[in-house]
């Protein structure tokens, strides 16, 4: 009876979903917006698997969701929110239980991330079910390990239809981490897809290109199909895919070689100039932190040589990640190469890696673009999942939170058990058209505007306490584990997550005061363009009871010199 209801409701809504879909190509909501890095714990410091995830768009808002474990009654329906438009998409029967999930992580220590590759138009499935949105939101809450989530995925899709464009996936765990890519099949609904594991000790990641080329077949020792589903809990399984993968595109015309050449990216998103130099140039810039001979890639990510040089989807490498790294690759702006945001004409007087919006622009006839980084000002909130597999779940999870642009976010540290969020993140604090003074969100927006306008002469002030913080909330972190630890062993649960609940509340409220007084720091120090001295943090005054005089430094010499070429002798002085 059940799945009659259901059926008839999803004919209801197929032209709701189809217009839904219209407009979210039409807006480009996800055009380019995201990037992910995945770092197996074998390359990490502490033996940590980490994903990052920056949620970049122009109408999404920083707060921290937050869905507590529950028990559902047979019938128990979940709504399926369009994540471009908020707008109803239909309904899905509740599994009897859902775990907790704070952000993108879960109370097992599974967490998601994603980015959009889009791929070929005409297999998007208008008539699909589940976005991309409720798919990570859905696996979170029902998996115990990223390869049960790969199969709630694969599951949720065969049945009620994928209705997103080509996907990326992060997924992680204590143990280990995986990478999916998932595109649609059109009218004859469900999807194609390819799951991979990071091997131990390497690094992937991902920027709105399809990343899996080829990759082991069923007839390989680590490789199975999703027929094989009773083989995915062995640990020498190492790619799973979609059984019809090969032969679906063949039968559209994608692919005609033999199986063993078949390229993923080839077949459903094949690269153009964009994929290159504005998606996987994101990832180049990652792994050339960490990595060596990445020049070998230059002429791809730059769009030079679209034939050659494609990136591997994972690289070793040379040194020991930590959690202050995966931070720092998630504030790249080109820095250290020749495409430094900050150097060209774009950067202005004030030398901002930062571009407006839009990303693509022409004059006088030809067309150009601006570089797209992984630090954009369009970030609404981005993490970093730490998982641990050398402590209970409860404290084993942390996703390391920030909100708006991540220049000048600060990484503040939610455990995966915590029973609520702060009000400074917690949803509802505010929306993308109502401001809130106590709203994380905000309050970072706030200042971040200050830096867009004196980027550097305000960089170094607010890195200064974007450090203080990040690298004192690490600290406490290694002694709130010792302590909530202790509690778990005692058997004193409910006193460990309460302990949990209270850091986060506390780290929460001193983020944002901390924030508010460099704003404020900020506003005093550089008004009306002027330089206040100060030491230590304190402002000088003259002796007499007014301040100090001002520093005026005044532009650049690269500023200057482009004034007079366009200028002349208009502004020479004798």
């Amino acid at each position: 009876m059940l799945s009659k209801i259901l059926l008839q409701y999803y004919k209801i809504m197929k032209f709701i979903k189809s217009i839904l879909l219209i407009f979210c190509v039409i807006a480009g909501i996800n055009s380019f917006a995201c990037t992910n890095f995945l770092v197996t714990k074998g390359t990490s410091v502490d033996g940590s698997n980490f994903i990052t995830y920056a949620a970049d768009s122009h109408i999404r808002y920083g707060e921290l969701y937050y869905t507590p474990a529950a028990d559902w009654e047979p019938g128990s329906m979940r709504t399926i929110y369009d994540r471009g438009t908020n707008a109803i998409r239909g309904y899905v029967p509740q599994p009897a239980h859902t775990y907790q999930v704070v952000g993108y992580i879960n109370e097992n220590q599974v967490a998601m991330g994603e980015t959009t590759f889009g791929g070929r138009e005409e297999l998007v499935d208008t008539n699909g079910l589940i976005d991309y949105g409720s798919l990570m939101f859905m696996a979170l809450e029902r998996s115990k390990s990223a390869r049960e989530a790969i199969k709630v995925i694969a599951d949720l899709v065969e049945e009620y239809g994928y209705g997103s464009d080509g996907e990326s996936f992060s997924i992680s765990d204590k143990d280990e981490v995986w990478y999916m890519e998932i595109i649609g099949k059109g009218d004859e609904g469900g999807a194609v897809w390819v799951a991979i594991r990071i091997p131990d000790g390497y690094i992937s990641g991902h920027a709105n290109a399809a990343r899996i080329q080829t990759f082991p077949l069923r007839d390989g020792n680590k490789s199975i199909t999703d027929k094989d589903w009773k083989k995915l809990y062995k640990n020498d399984v190492e790619v799973i895919y979609k059984h019809d993968i090969i032969t679906f595109a063949r039968k559209k015309g994608y692919f005609d070689g033999k199986d063993k050449d078949f390229d993923f990216s080839a077949a459903y998103a094949p690269v153009d100039f964009s994929e290159a130099r504005i998606c996987d140039l994101r990832v180049w810039a990652m792994f050339n932190e960490v990595c060596d001979d990445m020049d070998q890639y230059w002429d791809y990510v730059t769009g030079k040589d679209l034939e050659h040089g494609r990136m591997p989807l994972y690289v070793k490498p040379n040194r020991k990640i930590s959690l202050t790294d995966m931070m720092k690759f998630m504030r790249n702006h080109y820095q250290g190469t020749e495409l430094d945001k900050t150097l060209d004409a774009g950067a202005g007087p004030f030398g901002s890696p930062y571009r407006c919006n839009p990303l693509y622009w022409e004059y006088d006839g030809k067309k150009y673009f601006n570089e797209r980084s992984t630090e954009t000002v369009q970030t609404g909130f981005s993490f970093i999942a730490q998982s641990r597999n050398w402590l209970p779940d409860q404290v084993g999870g942390i996703i390391w939170f920030g909100v708006d642009d991540t220049g000048s976010t600060v990484y503040t540290p939610f455990y995966c058990s915590i029973s609520e969020v702060p009000i400074e993140f917690r949803v509802g604090n505010g929306d993308m058209l109502t401001y809130s003074d106590n709203a994380a969100f905000w309050v970072f927006n706030r200042l971040a505007h200050f830096k867009y306008l004196f980027y550097n002469r305000v960089i170094g002030d607010i890195q200064k306490v974007q450090n203080e913080l990040e690298t004192g909330y690490q600290e406490q972190v290694k002694d709130i584990d010792t302590q909530a630890v202790k509690l778990l062993n005692e058997g004193a649960t409910d006193e460990a997550i309460a302990l949990l609940t209270d850091f986060a509340a506390q780290s929460g409220a001193n983020t944002v005061r901390r924030w508010k007084e460099l704003d404020n720091f900020l506003l005093v120090k550089y008004l009306d363009s002027n330089v206040k001295q100060e030491e230590n943090g304190e402002f000088l005054r003259n002796g007499h009871g007014y301040p100090a005089k001002p520093k005026q430094p005044g532009y650049s010499d690269s500023w200057k010199k482009q004034v007079i070429e366009e200028t002349g002798d208009r502004f020479e002085r004798e």
